[in-house]
């Protein structure tokens, strides 16, 4: 895996995380890190609202009073909630790509690569489930804009498929396709905490139609489990904080 700095996953840390408070007097932060600092507790104050009230009812006060920050400043960072919403969807779906990312590298070969993005993408979500349920349920009550986002993150996935042989064209969108909505299955049942044990089945659906039935059937006797990989700063289930 390579070195980069992964930022935190939106919603791995409650908005008003004492360890963010803003600092004031003679050492008070510059106005560039206290709008850092503030667009991270937003972050994750919107994901902990829209996941617990639903997007359509979450209200810009509801996510300022979550994150401790004022309405102004909201409003200085974000147009509305739509805004805040698209920014922190994008900003997460890029912090759980660049670990996925970062398992297909370290993989010997593609179909171990493709195998370990999947169990990265399943073990992060269940690591931060306020995030899944934001950025895979709830993204269909926040507009058009946030809808086509979701497609282009889907286009995005293709990835890593880039290596595998040759299919017939259209088919890596239907296989993205099918895994998402699984996952999104799981995810709007309350069903997170499941996510990881879908591993050798989706691996196994995943591998077919590029290996054939037979050769991907070892998936299916694969185990789902091994070291989890959580979010940068969700708490394992030692109750270790991920760094």
């Amino acid at each position: 895996m390579t070195n980069s700095v992964i930022s935190p996953l939106p919603g791995a840390r409650p908005g008003r995380d004492p360890a963010r408070a803003i600092k004031r007097g003679p050492r008070s932060m510059t106005p560039e890190a206290v709008a850092a600092t503030q667009r991270e507790r937003l972050y994750d104050a919107l994901v902990h609202t829209v996941a617990e009230k639903g997007y359509v009812n979450a209200r810009v006060s509801d996510i300022c009073t979550a994150a401790g920050v004022t309405r102004p400043a909201f409003y200085a960072l974000f147009a509305g909630k739509e805004d805040a919403f698209l920014d922190t969807y994008r900003h997460g779906t890029q912090v759980v790509l660049r670990m996925m990312d970062d398992a297909y590298a370290a993989a010997g070969d593609w179909r171990a690569g493709a195998r370990a993005a999947l169990k990265v993408l399943l073990d992060v979500l269940t690591s931060v489930p306020a995030f899944a349920t934001m950025a895979i349920v709830e993204i269909d009550a926040a507009g058009p804009l946030a809808r086509s986002d979701r497609t282009e993150l889907l286009g995005r996935f293709a990835r890593f498929f880039a290596e595998a042989p040759d299919v017939p064209e259209g088919l890596v969108d239907t296989v993205v396709g099918g895994v998402y909505s699984t996952i999104y299955g799981h995810v709007s049942a309350g069903r997170v905490a499941e996510l990881p044990q879908l591993l050798p089945m989706l691996s196994y659906f995943m591998m077919a139609p590029f290996v054939g039935r037979d050769a991907a059937a070892t998936e299916l006797s694969a185990q789902a489990g091994g070291a989890r990989v959580v979010a940068p700063c969700a708490v394992s289930d030692t109750g270790e904080v991920f760094h």
